[in-house]
């Protein structure tokens, strides 16, 4: 049986290109920069690359994506295949994310005191609307889907749990900004990178201080088609009793099963939906904060 037990055989095993590009002239090594915090950020790159990518990645694909000297790529990609948080596969010597990764993210899905908080909720607002409920919290300028309940019915939305999606076109993305700060959201939307997506699409600071203007004078943000073609969401952000941020929760679906007059009735439930999961946040959670 082909296979690596990363344990036991923690060598950084290059594709073709690669080794005869080390055969050829082999590099100076590298001197220790002994920044535990650096050393960490690193091979935490790697993992992101590997994560993020859609395509396969070897050896040479992870040189250029991370921009890490080679000695600290070989490294950085040994330590993480011994810890099993990256594997390898040793025919195509391509490399997905490792089991330990998905057991330490399963963990930490099943501990999430919002997600466990919120789940009854988004069950019921599922069932009430008949759509995809997502629930959704801040991460840098992305957003990251905490939990999920499918419409019911043969079509699905692509979002999964755990991968992110941009904040400034995305319905709940665009709910938490109207929660946050004045001061944090400038910080955070100038620092934005804007892609149109579709037509619909907010592509500039600007614009996008306009919308949440509106969203938090209306307690709700939509996404009329501006991530993704054909889809439609309404959202809400999820606040404490102390006005503290925690996330927010949408429903989405395509815009060819939604009327005017559905959508305005979404609009009203996930407000009502937030505003009690934040409730139960303060019984729940509130002791410890």
């Amino acid at each position: 049986m082909a296979g690596i037990n990363a344990a036991q055989n923690t060598e950084v095993k290059l594709d073709v290109d690669e080794r005869v590009e080390t055969s050829a002239s082999k590099p100076p090594p590298e001197i220790p920069s002994g920044s535990g915090t650096g050393t960490l950020g690193k091979a935490l790159d790697v993992v992101a690359a590997i994560a993020d990518s859609k395509s396969p990645l070897r050896f040479t694909d992870l040189l250029k994506l991370v921009g890490q000297p080679r000695g600290t790529l070989h490294r950085n990609i040994s330590n993480l295949l011994e810890e099993g948080l990256i594997a390898m596969n040793p025919e195509t010597y391509i490399y997905s994310l490792g089991p330990r990764l998905l057991q330490l993210a399963s963990q930490a899905w099943n501990e999430n005191e919002l997600r466990g908080i919120a789940e009854p909720h988004l069950r019921a607002l599922n069932e009430l609307a008949g759509e995809t409920v997502h629930l959704a919290i801040l991460q840098g300028d992305q957003v990251v889907y905490l939990d999920k309940f499918e419409a019911q019915n043969s079509l699905r939305m692509h979002s999964q749990i755990g991968r992110s999606a941009p904040v400034y076109c995305t319905g709940v993305g665009k709910a938490i900004l109207s929660g946050l700060p004045d001061e944090e959201f400038e910080t955070l939307a100038k620092s934005i990178n804007f892609q149109r997506f579709t037509d619909n699409t907010i592509i500039n600071f600007e614009q996008l201080q306009r919308d949440r203007q509106i969203n938090i004078a209306r307690g709700f943000a939509v996404d009329a088609e501006e991530h993704e073609t054909g889809i439609r969401c309404a959202a809400a952000p999820i606040k404490d009793g102390l006005g503290t941020l925690l996330g927010g929760v949408s429903v989405t679906a395509p815009a060819y099963r939604i009327t005017d007059e559905i959508y305005e009735e979404w609009t009203h439930w996930v407000q009502t939906t937030a505003s009690d999961i934040g409730s139960d946040a303060d019984i729940r959670m509130g002791p410890r904060r």
